[in-house]
């Protein structure tokens, strides 16, 4: 069995519609914003060019390339992130996550994940004899 044998299946076809839509999010927003393609370019380090590829969404832009235009412009990360999420749980990406806002379900995610931390941290960190009765 060679070292490859061992990967894990996945389906990264999902990640063209998210630069695709992504990509579109990021120039809609931008030019409602009324903010030219070299000010966000210069923003996010990357050349205008690059840019123009990013709004494009080509596929060999990076997704973290995607994410700071996004952060720049104050968009919700998450049409980016739960959809790389469905990907690594081999789950298919409902389209309806890369069209929608989603902002209270990012902040939900985020509260989830603090809450969940700030218990772990809690549990961690109580003596043996808290618990004793």
């Amino acid at each position: 069995m060679s070292q490859t044998d061992e990967l894990i299946a996945a389906d990264f076809s999902g990640f063209r519609l998210v630069k695709q839509i992504s990509g579109e999010r990021i120039r809609e927003e931008r030019r409602r914003r009324q903010i030219k393609q070299v000010e966000l370019a210069d923003a996010i380090g990357v050349s205008l060019r690059w840019l123009r590829e990013i709004e494009a969404g080509n596929q060999g832009a990076r997704l973290d390339d995607h994410l700071a235009a996004t952060i720049r412009l104050g968009l919700p990360a998450s049409n980016i992130v739960l959809p790389v999420l469905f990907m690594a749980q081999r789950m298919p990406v409902p389209r309806l996550l890369l069209h929608t806002d989603l902002e209270a379900v990012e902040r939900a995610c985020v509260d989830l994940v603090a809450e969940s931390t700030i218990r772990l941290v809690t549990e961690e960190m109580r003596p043996g004899w808290w618990d004793v009765k």
